[in-house]
């Protein structure tokens, strides 16, 4: 029992990772019907802008400092909010009346682009992530978990609750669901689709770069093709899910990250990866809409 906790323990702070990854799955293709491939690409660029941020600032020394860190995480999200809108502007926005086809190449270029530019400008070689806060072992019930993995845990629920608050409270976060309705409708309605679209990149795109930042307080060991594994992961999340639902992407996370670390506990580590795809398989054949999806009949 107790091996089990510990397992089901390391798997929620996983799996709150790929849920943050998952909602910026989730959000842009609510919107915009596009699998933005480059998201998990996105999310190594949020790893290294914290590493280099961390080297600038001298943080993660002798004495970490906590204000520090959250500076660190804070700035790591707006370079890459600002990296999705760049993205949106010159990538996906002149495609956006073409076949769905074409977004879907124009989005793996993207994603081959910034893997190829990472190990151009950071080099091929893995970086260790510095430690900004002190790593520190703590015992709940017999169960032993790191103030990094809670760090994560509690880091991952603000978010996911300053999302879910933002979409559902503020006049924006109805604008981005009246266009995630009917995009033709809330234009007619004088909501700036183009705005909300490109709000929703940043968005996006700031919750990637938070993952990379936890990633590297509990794997110090970033490199720029790290985002490709658990792109693809947090993409099969948010098919779980239910893609287009932000409460499905978050259960969607948490359900592959426990998966995974059950296959590793009770199997063979050797499985890790292949999880991912046979929930995928299993989804697809039995609910294709997800857990939190709806089935949406298209006239033809």
């Amino acid at each position: 029992m107790q091996e089990l906790l510990q397992q089901l323990a390391n798997g929620i702070a996983w799996g709150s990772i790929y849920a943050l990854i998952a909602l910026g799955y989730t959000m842009v293709y609510g919107i915009l019907r596009l699998i933005n491939f480059a998201h998990g690409d996105i999310y190594m660029v949020g790893a290294f802008a914290a590493y280099y941020l961390a080297r600038l600032t001298n943080a993660g020394g002798a004495n970490p400092s906590p204000a520090l860190a959250l500076a660190i995480l804070l700035g790591s999200m707006l370079i890459c909010a600002l990296l999705g809108v760049a993205m949106e502007y010159f990538a996906y926005r002149p495609v956006r009346k073409s076949s769905r086809l074409t977004a879907l190449i124009t989005a793996i270029g993207v994603s081959l682009f910034l893997e190829n530019l990472g190990i151009r400008l950071f080099g091929a070689d893995p970086k260790f992530f510095p430690q900004l806060i002190a790593p520190r072992s703590i015992s709940l019930g017999g169960v032993m978990v790191t103030n990094h993995q809670i760090t994560v845990v509690i880091v991952s629920v603000l978010l996911m609750v300053s999302l879910s608050l933002f979409i559902q409270r503020t006049r924006t976060g109805k604008a981005m669901r009246a266009v995630s309705f009917n995009r033709d409708a809330a234009s007619l309605m004088g909501i700036p689709v183009n705005r909300i679209i490109t709000i929703t990149f940043a968005i996006g795109s700031a919750l990637a770069a938070a993952a990379g930042v936890l990633v590297g307080l509990t794997n110090p060991k970033i490199e720029p093709l790290m985002g490709i594994m658990p792109g693809v992961k947090a993409f099969v999340a948010a098919v779980l899910g239910g893609i287009g639902s932000v409460p499905g992407a978050v259960i969607g996370g948490l359900l592959m990250g426990v998966s995974e670390y059950l296959v590793v506990g009770y199997l063979s580590s050797t499985y890790r990866d292949a999880i991912a795809f046979v929930i995928l398989i299993l989804v697809l054949l039995v609910k294709p809409a997800g857990l939190f999806g709806r089935n949406i009949a298209e006239k033809v």
